[in-house]
């Protein structure tokens, strides 16, 4: 083994029992406690870690320093070249996970930037009439087979202001299109507005359903971990890209 980054030398000139087998124990000399390895190696691994070649000069140093009358069994040696073998391998692997990672996520990125200016639905239960005159476009989600579906808008006190029946609808997207004129013919002033749509069921009374809304992709942000993308939609706000069901030009 090493001490002190020197490896320890066994004298070989023990007094023998006139047979040619030595007799005693060899001293070694050496300077260091004992204790293991307090030199400097030349592995670029991190302090208080082992690598590739550290691993390999402890080994040859076992070699060196093995008890002639009673050397290290064979299969001890392959068992520690096979867990080198697999730890460089993890090692390996590791790296070129990393690789790959940095690699999806550039090529994430690209394809997000060709999403700018296209329009996007994503769920949103609330749509912005930008101007007087202006188009609020979008779709409700449809589960199943219904008989009618009601799309009904409200203003920024809860009052009503609209109904757009879409009537009888397949499973699917319903797509619906409000010019943002009310209920009394006036046209409704610019702001936000809040979508709620319902179908009729198979039983009496109506069930809920989810509502999307159109929207310019005016920017994409590359987000870490578990945020992933975000676009940036009009009208809409910040959107993560798993709510996007569908883009058009």
């Amino acid at each position: 083994m090493l001490i002190n980054g020197t490896h320890a030398t066994a004298r070989t000139n023990l007094p023998t029992n006139g047979t040619g087998t030595p007799t005693g124990t060899a001293p070694t000399t050496g300077t260091g406690n004992g204790a293991g390895s307090s030199g400097t190696t030349n592995s670029a691994t991190a302090p208080g870690t082992l690598g590739g070649t550290d691993f390999l000069t402890l080994m040859l140093a076992q070699l060196q320093n093995q008890d002639p009358t009673s050397p290290v069994d064979s299969n001890t040696f392959l068992t520690q070249l096979a867990q080198l073998s697999e730890v460089q391998g993890i090692t390996s692997l590791n790296t070129n996970f990393s690789t790959l990672s940095n690699s999806l996520t550039s090529n994430q990125a690209l394809q997000a930037s060709s999403l700018l200016g296209h329009q996007a639905m994503v769920n949103s239960s609330t749509a912005t009439l930008t101007a007087a005159g202006a188009t609020v476009t979008g779709a409700v989600n449809v589960p199943q087979n219904t008989s009618q579906v009601t799309l009904s808008i409200s203003d920024s006190s809860g009052a009503l202001v609209s109904q757009v029946n879409l009537g009888a609808q397949s499973a699917g997207l319903a797509n619906f299109s409000w010019n943002g004129t009310m209920g009394n013919g006036s046209q409704a002033p610019p702001g936000t507005y809040t979508l709620t749509a319902q179908y009729a069921g198979a039983t009496s009374g109506s069930t809920a359903a989810t509502t999307l809304v159109n929207g310019t992709v005016e920017s994409v942000s590359m987000g870490a971990g578990s945020t992933g993308l975000t676009l940036n939609v009009s009208g809409v706000g910040s959107v993560p890209f798993s709510s996007v069901q569908q883009i058009s030009n």
